[in-house]
């Protein structure tokens, strides 16, 4: 049960800082939790479809169809986040203006809503899809007991932390949710450029340009919930290549 719980808990936080980035940043817009909850009820959709197909899927391109597949998933969600970042630049002021007026005087926000959606159900459809083969494995091998309760523990432990970190956005004011969530999500978007690119390496489609660069596992493990949440927000791997370093965010230059 607890290793179900674990596996739920860490893939349901990794989706859910995307979520709750993307609703806080969208506060004062026009049926934002239509849109999102779209969003999040297509990508569980598309996690079972790719679950489902995941043979079919392995097999393509010589077994590496997988690793190709959830790439371009990544890549994909890079663009639209560097989309919605751009145009939160531009309507961000008018935003913060207009909250209670739900901003009905921004233009263009349904199409701005549809591409947020089409991020939320990416990150959805990303996790929830590592979720269910994680699942599949542990129940195949035997190592799963009473999946059910470690799936509803599971879920119940991230949705609270998940309420817990949207709380703590919308109670800053507005202009600062703006361009907080604008930092975090160019760091969110950095961290799925370096996961995508490591994809890439292990498919064979870059080249890993030498051994891992450091290990430190032993000071921040993958596997633990700070692991996590930082292997969502930047991309932290314990013992990076070279080629994923390189799609790492930086750190801010001093001035």
């Amino acid at each position: 049960m607890l290793a179900v719980a674990l596996i739920v808990f860490r893939e349901l936080i990794e989706a859910a800082l995307i979520v709750t980035i993307l609703l806080a940043a969208t506060c004062g817009v026009a049926r934002r939790g239509s849109w999102i909850g779209g969003g999040v009820a297509a990508g569980l959709g598309g996690a079972f479809l790719i679950a489902a197909l995941i043979t079919e899927i392995s097999s393509l391109f010589q077994g590496v169809g997988q690793e190709l597949v959830s790439a371009a998933i990544l890549f994909s969600a890079v663009l639209l986040i560097g989309w919605h970042v751009i145009w939160m630049n531009v309507h961000g002021r008018e935003l913060a203006k207009n909250v209670k007026l739900k901003a009905q005087n921004v233009s263009e926000g349904s199409s701005h809503m549809s591409a947020l959606a089409l991020v939320t159900g990416l990150a959805v459809m990303r996790e929830g899809s590592e979720v269910v083969l994680m699942l599949q494995g542990l129940y195949a091998s035997g190592a799963a007991h009473d999946m059910f309760g470690g799936i509803v523990a599971g879920t119940a432990a991230g949705l609270s932390l998940s309420y817990l970190m949207y709380r703590g956005f919308v109670a800053l004011p507005v202009s600062r949710v703006f361009a907080l969530t604008n930092v975090l999500l160019v760091l969110i978007a950095s961290g799925m450029a370096a996961r995508g690119a490591n994809l890439l390496v292990q498919a064979g489609f870059l080249p890993s340009l030498g051994n891992s660069m450091w290990n430190s596992d032993s000071i921040i493990s993958e596997s633990s919930l700070v692991g996590s949440v930082l292997s969502a927000l930047i991309g932290y791997i314990a013992q990076p290549s070279a080629s994923r370093f390189c799609f790492m965010p930086s750190p801010p230059a001093s001035s």
